[in-house]
């Protein structure tokens, strides 16, 4: 063989014992290139607390919240407005849903953003002969004022002291009178709506998340309070839902916050 020859191919076995590893450790680091790099969020617990009218509302979001960020565990707890903003204010919770923000002297405001609207509907038992009311005759009746209708005799009912849908509906109803001592005062609007469905005469107010067809829904000014009619305003017992934090939300509370603002959340809300 000659000589010049010999000497190219053991060049050639020289550069070839290089590159085999170093073709090697290329497609090594290639594959791990092409590979999704996966990060680990640590575990995130949000402490929630909600108006009871804002109750199946809240555990919707938290639902959906916790499937698209399993990282995080949304902890529910309801209580009435009141009780929800005490709770809030002694840092017994990162977030609230309120129907009803206090306007007290001495309290630091809170962090609040409009985030929804609802609808007090107004419902009575299946089978009363009131079929329609406005708020002039509504005022009447949670006065005392105007105690049967149709020959039935009714039955007030009303939200106890705390409830922001009481406040609510007190502010647009009454104005500066008094609910009627005579009315039956429920703990919740399940329990309202479980009173008015089974007791003849009945009359009482809801958040209209918590209407089924165990009551009827009257029109009030001859609108019900549909979707649209509650967010539009045209429904005259409509009302804003407040998100809340003792401050501007930082961390995995105000990613939630984020998302109930965003179209996400605004969707589920829509629903």
């Amino acid at each position: 063989m000659p000589r010049n020859l010999q000497s190219a191919i053991c060049n050639l076995q020289s550069t070839s014992r290089f590159l085999l590893p170093a073709s090697c450790l290329l497609l090594l680091l290639t594959a791990c290139i092409s590979q999704p790099l996966t990060v680990t969020r640590e575990p995130v617990t949000l402490r929630l607390v909600a108006a009871d009218s804002c109750a199946p509302l809240a555990g919707e979001l938290a639902a959906a919240y916790e499937e698209t960020h399993p990282w995080v565990t949304i902890q529910v707890e309801v209580f009435n407005s009141s009780v929800v903003e005490e709770m809030l204010r002694a840092g017994g919770a990162d977030l609230a849903l309120l129907s009803w923000l206090q306007e007290t002297a001495d309290d630091r405001p809170l962090w609040s953003h409009l985030f929804a609207r609802d609808g007090i509907a107004v419902i009575t038992y299946p089978a009363m002969p009131l079929t329609e009311t406005g708020l002039a005759h509504l005022q009447e009746i949670y006065r005392g004022r105007v105690q049967e209708w149709g020959g039935v005799v009714l039955t007030v009912v009303s939200r106890e002291e705390g409830s922001g849908i009481r406040a609510v509906f007190e502010s647009v109803v009454l104005g500066d009178y008094d609910v009627t001592p005579t009315a039956v005062v429920m703990p919740s609007s399940k329990a309202v709506v479980e009173y008015v469905a089974q007791t003849p005469g009945a009359l009482g107010y809801v958040s209209t998340a918590w209407v089924d067809d165990r009551v009827r829904v009257l029109p009030v000014e001859g609108v019900l309070p549909t979707p649209t009619a509650v967010s539009d305003g045209s429904y005259p017992l409509s009302f804003p839902l407040y998100l809340a934090a003792t401050a501007e939300p930082a961390g995995e509370a105000r990613e939630f916050a984020q998302w109930l603002l965003e179209p996400d959340g605004q969707a589920i809300i829509g629903k």
